[in-house]
């Protein structure tokens, strides 16, 4: 029965389906060179954004994106938001003598949830 099954056929090395009637995706290469003068090419959907900066493949240096002249196009930079910490965030709030007043505060709270008296007092 698996003879019959399986006849005519080489498994894992053909498949059933054909392309007729299949539409690619519209698609545009682009054309990056790294810092030692190699040369790659990306494939990227026609509408997506193309990214200035591509890391090689093969070296894994950044290439820069070029135009159809072959010229570096000059990505112009964008304005980056600096992270703020925790602490950046805390001090808009309140100032520093706030805050070492309410650091006291919850100290002796704490110390007399466990029973232990404030030095000084």
């Amino acid at each position: 029965m698996a003879d019959r099954s399986l006849r005519g056929m080489r498994l894992g090395t053909q498949s059933l389906q054909s392309e007729v009637g299949v539409e690619f995706s519209p698609r545009k290469k682009s054309v990056y060179r790294t810092a030692d003068g190699e040369t790659f090419e990306m494939v990227f959907a026609a509408d997506a954004e193309v990214p200035g900066v591509w890391e090689s493949a093969k070296s894994g240096m950044e290439g820069v994106l070029l135009d159809d002249e072959g010229v570096a196009v000059i990505s112009e930079a964008v304005e980056t938001k600096i992270p703020r910490s925790h602490w950046d965030m805390l001090l808009e709030r309140r100032t520093r003598p706030e805050l070492e007043e309410l650091l006291q505060e919850r100290l002796d709270f704490l110390r007399a949830r466990r029973g232990q008296q404030k030095i000084g007092a």
